[in-house]
């Protein structure tokens, strides 16, 4: 234990971070024994600076810590001081609990008289218990000039002007009691300012903002697939587009179809002991309709044919003329009026590759569209062959396409971009036995159905049978004039040795003969192009128009021959 310290001072060192501050405190001031003190009076409203204090030079007694603490945030009004009356009065401390900005009433300082021969305190405000006591600031020791105290005046003098005190760098004596105190930061970070928290306050509020909205759009899905799914009551009414504009672009399928389907008709034959269906081209106003020879040949000679129109009309028809070797025939109907006529395209302007559409019915199912593209162009096929003698068989120069074809296409259209004809649908390839056959003969042949190998009478070569079985019941075809051998097995197509009824193979005066041929050529190419059998040559040729001139490659004895040649002409079955 110690002896209790006037100034109050905590016992164990200065004050730690969070203990309590020590009260300001304000010494009483005395006098030595024996001088008067003298009166420190100071102007109204004039701040009384810190006094410093002085301590003798052989005392060793330390300043006082607490000599010129002012709190912080509290000012302190200027505090009069008036001598006392007489030496040894008592001079009462300042209030420490005056208020800032509340007035201060003037307090008289008397100095007691100090023990008999004890040196006078040079410290004006303050004595330390125990220590030597030296002279006032303002009461000098005997037989010594009086030293002016700061801020002090003499009797009927003014004061003079206080100086202002310099801030003081020790950490405590810029403690304020009065202040509120800090929040205390453990972790090191600074405190953070309002605009940090302004800051963080909107982004925990933009936060809240999406969780809100990322949660009502989980909760608003689940709900609309659920009501969505199962509905909540009632009927059951569902979504649909509204009625648009059923027009199409011209060159689209459904253009082409809508302006050809007028054009083109469904063929019921019926004859002895067989019927089937087939389809046909409306050709003019006069009711003539282009089909395929395979379609008709059904009825014979005491058949019925029936015609159905696009529209619904039904009419009889007739047959004006047929040819089995082009596999082509035309049909008249009469009494139907508003006949639609299709247009004619030009088959040699077909390259592979373009798009065609096919109309026609297949299984007895009229006015079906279908659509594709030209996949191969002259390719030579033969169809019928169901004769002994094969007189049934006929030879095209097809057009080849993957536009679904059905049996009862047959007769039917392959229309171009434009919607003009541009062949006639007549045979496919089937997978069933691998024959190229009638595409709607209607028999119960086992045929199977389309595999993407359509065969269509190129409409050049249509065109001029048809106007020759219009005008004169009869169609012509080109011929060479000779006997073709068609067991050669070889690449190419020979002349036969020997002719029907063990004629001349090469007829006398006929255009082969003319051109100089002869029993055992093999004719390798027509006008450039090769040809691999006797039915590929026969296929060049009728695609081709009695008079028109060609130009053969032959073999003969292993040497080339080029030679030119006139068709002829003769008359079909």
């Amino acid at each position: 234990m110690h002896d209790p310290d006037p100034y109050s001072t905590p016992p164990y060192g200065e004050p730690g971070p969070w203990a309590p501050a020590p009260p300001v405190q304000h010494p009483v001031v005395t006098s030595a024994p024996g001088v008067a003190a003298q009166a420190a009076t100071a102007a109204p409203g004039t701040p009384v600076p810190p006094v410093p204090w002085t301590a003798p030079a052989s005392s060793g007694v330390p300043a006082p810590p607490f000599a010129d603490i002012t709190p912080l945030g509290v000012s302190v009004p200027p505090v009069p001081r008036t001598a006392p009356a007489s030496p040894g009065s008592l001079v009462p401390p300042v209030a420490d609990s005056a208020l800032p900005d509340a007035p201060v009433p003037p307090v008289t300082q008397t100095a007691p008289a100090p023990p008999a021969g004890a040196p006078a305190l040079s410290f004006a405000d303050a004595a330390l218990p125990g220590a030597p006591a030296s002279a006032l600031a303002d009461a000098p020791p005997p037989g010594t000039s009086a030293l002016p105290i700061p801020g002090a005046s003499t009797p009927g003098t003014s004061a003079p002007p206080v100086p202002t005190p310099t801030a003081n760098t020790n950490p405590w004596h810029r403690y304020d009691p009065w202040a509120p105190p800090a929040p205390l930061q453990q972790t090191g970070t600074p405190t953070p300012t309002p605009e940090q928290h302004r800051a963080r306050a909107r982004k925990l509020l933009v936060a809240s903002a999406v969780a809100l909205a990322l949660l009502s759009g989980g909760v608003g899905g689940i709900v609309g697939a659920h009501l969505e799914r199962d509905g909540v009551g009632g009927d059951v009414v569902l979504p649909q587009v509204g009625k648009a504009d059923t027009g199409r672009a011209p060159d689209s399928v459904a253009g082409i179809a809508a302006r050809a389907l007028p054009s083109v008709v469904t063929l019921h034959v019926s004859g002895d002991a067989e019927s089937g269906t087939g389809t046909g081209i409306v050709l003019d106003t006069r009711g003539h309709i282009l089909t395929n020879n395979h379609v008709v040949e059904l009825a014979g000679s005491g058949g019925a044919i029936s015609v159905s129109f696009s529209g619904g009309q039904t009419a009889k028809g007739k047959v004006v003329g047929r040819d089995t070797g082009y596999d082509l025939a035309v049909v008249q109907v009469s009494g139907v009026r508003g006949l639609t006529p299709m247009p004619l395209g030009n088959s040699d302007n077909v390259r592979v590759g373009d798009p065609v559409v096919a109309i026609g019915a297949p299984f007895d199912l009229d006015n079906t569209v279908t659509s594709g593209i030209i996949s191969a162009t002259d390719r030579p096929i033969t169809a019928g062959g169901e004769a002994s003698d094969g007189s049934d068989v006929s030879y095209v120069d097809a057009l080849q396409t993957d536009a679904p074809i059905n049996p009862g296409n047959s007769g039917g259209p392959l229309l171009d971009a434009d919607g003009r004809l541009v062949g006639v649908n007549s045979a496919i390839r089937s997978a069933d036995d691998g024959a190229g056959d009638g595409g709607g003969d209607g028999t119960e042949s086992g045929q199977g159905g389309s595999i993407g190998l359509g065969f269509a009478i190129p409409v050049n070569q249509a065109k001029r049978v048809a106007e020759e079985l219009i005008n004169t019941g009869r169609a012509t075809h080109p011929v060479i004039g000779v006997t073709l051998d068609m067991d050669y097995t070889g690449d190419g197509a020979r002349v036969a040795t020997k002719g029907g009824d063990d004629g001349p193979a090469v007829t006398a005066g006929g255009p082969g003969a003319k051109a100089g041929l002869k029993a055992g050529d093999v004719i390798t190419e027509v006008d450039g192009e090769r040809v691999h059998s006797g039915d590929e040559l026969i296929v060049r040729t009728r695609a081709h128009r009695p008079g028109d001139q060609l130009r053969l490659t032959l073999d003969r004895d292993g040497k080339n021959l080029t030679v030119s040649l006139v068709l002829g002409s003769s008359t079909g079955g």
